[in-house]
């Protein structure tokens, strides 16, 4: 008979599978005394309204303050989230979510006033307090930034208002959330013998490139049918966070939600047109590797989901500390603590929430606050699919790691732009160490079909739903009308220019992938991972080849944090992400793996 496979309640995964979130506080009954700490500790903060042009030396105790404030929350935040991610079915962790949430409305508000007021003690005098008083010489590159966004920031009054709407504005975040993570219910996988796999966030990434066509093609189709089945409340929910996008750029007065988006850390928004040309001029490579798949794998009509099928029958099994393993070796160039820090991380210090169970939210992600270790979410599978996610996470929490034991609260968290590099470049020089290591054929194209996922999602999915989003912006704020079929009807048209006239097209299946995002709730966020995947490229090169200084300088950039513009730190690294030379750069890398590929398959 065949077998019915399910995923495991949250209750039943082994311990050492999860992270350590008593390290953050020890029970729920710690983290409300936290709670109620940071609400006594708002009237402090709020005490200094009024009182910041007094003094070098009020400014900064105001700034000690914020900071103080600043970091219990985001550990209180921490907590919260995480707890709800692991198992979006525990309503006790839900609801400590929410009120975290509505926390941080308030402690926003009580921050609100700090920026406009700073502004009232004119740049001038700031500049000379930082000069003459040595102990705030560290407030320096603040200022810099709070100077050039000062046409955007608000009197005192709005920017409290602002800060107490974060609370009601997480609402579209938040309704994503729980549809996607713990509404959505799908019709099981079937395999050719009839086996009915769960179809779940925990699961789909596994289903997907599963040897078996019919589980990958009722496993993508059921997928979407559930998203399909729920497209007008989804559309609701995403263009209320898109119109929100759109009031909150009017309000700060920016020309347009992707101006509000780029230009408070400095990038230019001819990055972000530069990408979409570049990624457009090079389609035709990807046109010609789904040519490459289907003639691999030997079939007359490509889908959508072959896009990931394994192209040899014996995949590489991984475990997880087998993967530790080659991530510790393949990141050895950047120095022995470096690696030490990472392998404990993994192995000892429980980092890493890898188990696979109902009701953990799709994807991954790294995540910690001031004070906290770094968390990495993802769902292990023993495969190379899962050593490129711990590997890109791991990249992710190194930068948060190195950034908040080199700088101070203000500056430990960097910006977007630079988020996406750190953890390419672990992906991205690991996967150069074990093509030097693995030399098997099959281990070979399996670790290419790997570097060809992870572009097909940063270098195909995200630059797509980048076109996708500035569309859907532009007609918000033209006050254009949208509804589920016209997203999946705009949507369709993009991917089927990127698909081409090798896959076989299923539009309304393809145009709902909007949908499937959270990253839909962050402003401009995905064309970062395309910007990011170029930038890391190029540092990893220049890493593993061995030229003088780079890896000093690549630390260098993590332990930055926030201190340094995005380009800046990215320029004192290696790359200049103004220029589209980058982004070309690693398409031409991408049509090597193409070509290389195709080499191996012998056709």
């Amino acid at each position: 008979m065949p077998e019915n496979i399910t995923l495991p309640a949250r209750s039943e995964v082994p311990l050492e599978e999860t992270w350590a979130l008593e390290s953050v506080f020890a029970s729920p009954a710690e983290w409300e005394a936290a709670c109620e700490t940071l609400e006594n500790l708002l009237p402090s903060l709020a005490a200094y309204q009024g009182r910041l042009k007094e003094s070098p030396q009020v400014l900064l105790e105001a700034i000690q303050k914020f900071e103080e404030v600043g970091a219990l929350f985001g550990k209180i935040m921490t907590y919260a989230s995480n707890a709800t991610s692991v198992d979006t079915f525990d309503q006790d962790a839900n609801a400590r979510a929410g009120q975290s949430r509505s926390l941080g409305a308030k402690t926003g508000a009580a921050m609100a006033f700090f920026d406009p007021e700073l502004m009232t003690v004119g740049f001038d005098t700031l500049k000379n307090w930082m000069k003459t008083t040595p102990e705030l010489a560290f407030f320096a590159q603040y200022v810099d930034r709070l100077e050039k966004r000062s046409a955007h920031v608000r009197s005192g009054e709005v920017e409290q208002v602002l800060a107490l709407a974060g609370d009601p504005f997480g609402g579209a975040f938040n309704a994503f959330n729980m549809l996607n993570n713990a509404d959505l219910k799908f019709q099981p996988a079937t395999a050719s013998d009839g086996a009915q796999l769960e179809i779940g966030q925990a699961s789909i990434g596994s289903l997907i490139t599963h040897p078996d066509r019919q589980v990958r093609r009722s496993a993508w189709q059921n997928y979407a049918d559930g998203y399909l089945a729920f497209k007008n409340t989804s559309a609701a929910i995403l263009t209320t966070a898109i119109k929100q996008d759109v009031f909150t750029a009017r309000v700060r007065g920016y020309t347009s939600s992707l101006h509000a988006s780029l230009e408070p850390n400095n990038v230019p928004v001819e990055v972000f047109h530069n990408l979409i040309e570049v990624f457009k001029q090079n389609l035709p490579t990807w046109h010609k590797y789904w040519r490459v798949r289907r003639k691999a794998l030997k079939l007359d009509t490509f889908g959508v989901y072959d896009i990931k099928a394994p192209l040899t029958s014996s995949k590489p099994v991984v475990p997880y500390r087998q993967a530790v393993d080659w991530i510790c070796e393949g990141m050895a160039p950047l120095g022995e603590e470096y690696v030490a820090i990472m392998r404990r991380g993994c192995l000892e210090d429980r980092w890493v929430d890898r188990a696979r169970n109902r009701g953990k939210r799709e994807g991954a992600f790294s995540s910690g606050s001031y004070g906290t270790r770094p968390f990495i979410m993802m769902s292990y599978a023993d495969d190379l699919f899962s050593l490129s996610t711990l590997a890109h996470e791991l990249g992710h929490s190194m930068h948060s790691y190195y950034s908040r034991a080199n700088q101070r609260f203000i500056y430990s968290r960097y910006g977007l732009f630079v988020a996406e590099v750190a953890s390419n470049f672990n992906q991205a020089t690991v996967r150069e160490y074990l093509m030097r290591t693995q030399t098997a054929p099959d281990f070979q194209i399996a670790l290419i079909e790997e570097a060809m996922s992870n572009y097909h999602r940063y270098f195909f999915i995200m630059p797509t739903l980048a076109r996708f989003e500035l569309e859907m912006h532009a007609r918000a704020e033209k006050g254009a009308p949208l509804n589920a079929d016209i997203l999946i009807g705009i949507l369709a048209d993009l991917f089927k220019e990127g698909y081409g006239d090798e896959v076989e097209f299923d539009r309304e299946r393809t145009g709902i992938t909007w949908a499937q995002f959270l990253h839909m709730y962050m402003n401009f966020y995905v064309y970062q991972y395309a910007t990011g995947i170029s930038g890391a490229h190029a540092l990893s090169h220049g890493v593993t080849s061995g030229q003088p200084g780079a890896a000093e300088r690549y630390l260098d950039f993590l332990k930055s944090g926030g201190s340094r513009y995005p380009l800046e730190a990215l320029k004192m690294a290696g790359v200049d992400m103004t220029s589209p030379e980058p982004v070309s750069d690693a398409f031409s890398v991408l049509a090597e793996l193409v070509n290389r590929l195709e080499t191996l398959l012998g056709e």
